[in-house]
């Protein structure tokens, strides 16, 4: 909560700054207001606290009733909230707390056609560092709640041998010892491959995951045969809507998917003052 009070602070900073001049012109002193905020499409709402928190940190007097959960789904028209308090409290916090509230629930929105899209296989999406700078935490956990499954959350928590690393390393097989003889024993290793012949070289490296770079659909399939359950398989590159299926039709165990925080669209909600 800290973190997220930082951002929050941050953010009602740079859009209040010295005044809100329009507010204190308009609406002087302290006036009683309830508001309403209501979905203007179907979405599935993730971020709920996050609003709640942005009126509380302008006053702890705000009362906040949230009348759908997050991961519910909300109806085009349907009442998610109201807040009540002082008018130019609600005036000042409506667009930080829309703007972080339909930036999660477009995250949350997407993720859950993409899970649902999967749904039947043994594929999990997940998501990617793809993600709006200072925003990370709060959008990985808007994809949980849409179903989706957090990828590493940074540099810091996992190890993903990429391409660069391998050409930097001279080699798969010199990229996963270097690794291996580095990290706990707490920690996996993945290597992004992009080639069949790259999937065996990460095989006898002892790779525990292995990722499919833009590979073809066939390729894919010849890779998760090669494999055979001896590291995870993760698929990634060029996933849409409209691939996702076929991608985990293949028998991959997991595919990432950078549009769920880098392409996500925000979600229609307003603020309405009764």
């Amino acid at each position: 909560m800290l973190s997220l009070d930082r951002l929050i602070e941050q953010a009602l900073l740079e859009d209040i700054h010295t005044g809100d001049i329009t507010t204190q012109a308009v609406v002087p002193g302290r006036r009683p207001a309830s508001a309403r905020l209501v979905a203007k499409e179907e979405l599935m709402p993730a971020g709920m606290f996050v609003a709640e928190r942005v009126f509380r940190r302008l006053s702890p007097d705000v009362a906040f009733n949230a009348f759908l959960a997050d991961g519910a789904l909300a109806g085009k028209g349907e009442l998610l909230a109201t807040v009540e308090g002082n008018a130019a409290d609600l005036l000042m916090g409506e667009r930080v707390a829309l703007n972080l509230l339909q930036r999660l629930s477009g995250i949350a929105t997407l993720t859950s056609r993409y899970v649902d899209a999967v749904r039947g296989t043994k594929a999990r999406i997940v998501d990617t560092r793809k993600t709006t700078p200072g925003l990370r935490e709060l959008e990985k956990y808007a994809v949980r709640v849409g179903g989706g499954i957090n990828h590493r959350t940074g540099l810091y928590d996992g190890v993903l041998i990429k391409e660069n690393h391998i050409a930097a390393a001279g080699g798969i097989a010199r990229a996963v010892s270097r690794a291996r003889a580095y990290i706990p024993h707490t920690l996996k290793i993945e290597i992004e491959t992009e080639t069949l012949a790259q999937v065996d070289e990460a095989l006898a490296a002892c790779a525990d995951i292995i990722m499919l770079d833009n590979m073809s659909l066939a390729d894919m399939r010849t890779a998760v045969t090669t494999i055979a359950g001896r590291a995870l398989v993760e698929a990634s590159g060029g996933v849409s809507l409209e691939t996702v299926a076929a991608i985990a039709a293949t028998g991959v165990d997991i595919i990432s998917v950078g549009a769920l925080t880098h392409s996500a669209r925000a979600m229609d909600i307003s603020m309405l003052l009764d």
